[in-house]
């Protein structure tokens, strides 16, 4: 087995490029020259950059790979990633048998029936919004704030038993802990004041309980208060901020495409497809998937040594011409069902039915409620998430 040169080809994260949706160049040459390359990253560390589909579902799907963010090695994409993994663990940063112990507790939540049980409730809800963003013959908004982040806010408030009325707290929070520049102090402060939110509403579910998440692990009595409050979390963070950063994101690209804008409004029965695609063309983590190798492993003819942190780049995998000929193109008619937008293997994305569903309502009310949406300032004005870790815009002027 070979190994690859150990000088560091870049620090991750790259420089991104002129366009916006696409990885940075630096992610998509290391694809064509060195797809298993070593790079550094913002401590000086170097660690492993997978770049490839083939080798990333590999890596994915190896147990091997830990995602355990105590093992010796582990690659921390911030200071705050690191402070992160210092608090209560969740099932996402633990391996099996634990990790599948805690995900079980949650896998019936997250099944297909029982979220598409919730169509009618989310289209409700995104129907009200469009309704308050045309209002009194309003004809420009902020999709993120009036829409984008909104929906699947109220959704996962729902869906835990938290009061909605909370959401910019908490968004508030999720900022801190989503940027990948704040200090590992700033982090540690706003992850202790989401958790022990979480743990008071928590306490509360014991005598007055609902039909929540939150109040049914209660009721399971398998996990103490603690842990009910980091697994809340978890959900709390990741069931609103990815759904809402693909959503405002899927629009501005579908803007940027007319001829494919064109399409799904000519054939909105191409909705789940087109999501599919989306989902595989913007691919919001960004940053890359970590792992890191509890024995010598080869990948590809590459030996990564035991104690070396692996960086999977899925929004390169999703882009590989062997896997997705022409994938740096938008195009709604591919079958984009192949692609890792929501990993692979034992840590696939529990809640990927529900971020579906939600961009599925989400983009079809969208463009049959508003039918002259365009952009209401010029694209280059458009402020991108480069300094986050979910990647997205913080703002999305439009009009209609």
């Amino acid at each position: 087995m070979a190994t690859a040169a150990q000088t560091p080809r870049f620090t991750h994260p790259a420089d991104r490029g002129t366009c916006p949706f696409a990885p940075p160049p630096a992610y998509e040459q290391a694809q064509r020259e060195e797809p298993i390359s070593r790079i550094s990253l913002w401590d000086g560390s170097t660690t492993w950059l997978l770049t490839r589909h083939q080798d990333i579902k590999a890596v994915l799907a190896d147990p091997r790979f830990s995602s355990d963010a105590t093992h010796p090695g582990f690659p921390f994409l911030s200071a705050g990633a690191r402070q992160l993994a210092a608090g209560q663990p969740t099932f996402i940063r633990m391996d099996d048998p634990e990790h599948a112990r805690l995900r079980r507790m949650l896998t019936g939540e997250f099944m297909i029936k029982k979220v598409e049980a919730l169509r009618p409730e989310i289209q409700r809800i995104a129907d009200e919004l469009i309704d308050k963003m045309t209002a009194d013959g309003r004809t420009h908004a902020d999709l993120v704030r009036d829409f984008a982040l909104p929906l699947p806010s109220l959704v996962i408030c729902l869906l835990l038993g938290v009061p909605y009325q909370d959401h910019d707290f908490f968004q508030e929070c999720s900022r801190v802990l989503l940027r990948r520049e704040s200090p590992a102090d700033e982090v540690a402060a706003a992850q202790a004041r989401l958790v022990d939110y979480l743990i008071r509403l928590t306490e509360t579910k014991r005598t007055h309980p609902d039909d929540g998440i939150l109040s049914r692990l209660v009721e399971r009595g398998e996990l103490n208060t603690e842990e009910i409050g980091a697994m809340g979390r978890l959900l709390l963070v990741a069931g609103h901020e990815t759904t809402a950063n693909m959503t405002a994101l899927s629009v501005l690209a579908l803007l940027r495409n007319p001829d494919q804008l064109d399409h799904l409004r000519r054939h909105p029965e191409a909705v789940p497809g087109a999501v599919e695609e989306l989902l595989r063309y913007l691919t919001i983590i960004q940053s890359g998937l970590t792992r890191v190798a509890t024995e010598d492993l080869d990948v590809a003819g590459t030996t990564i040594r035991a104690g070396e942190g692996v960086i999977c780049m899925v929004s390169t995998a999703n882009r590989d011409e062997s896997e997705f000929p022409g994938g740096d193109a938008l195009d709604l008619t591919r079958d984009a069902r192949r692609h890792l937008a929501f990993g692979f293997g034992v840590h696939q994305c529990l809640g990927q039915p529900l971020a579906r569903l939600e961009l599925q309502i989400a983009l079809d009310t969208v463009l049959r409620r508003l039918p002259e949406l365009r952009l209401a300032v010029p694209f280059e004005e458009i402020p991108f998430r480069g300094d986050m870790l979910i990647y997205g815009v913080h703002e999305l002027p439009l009009a209609w």
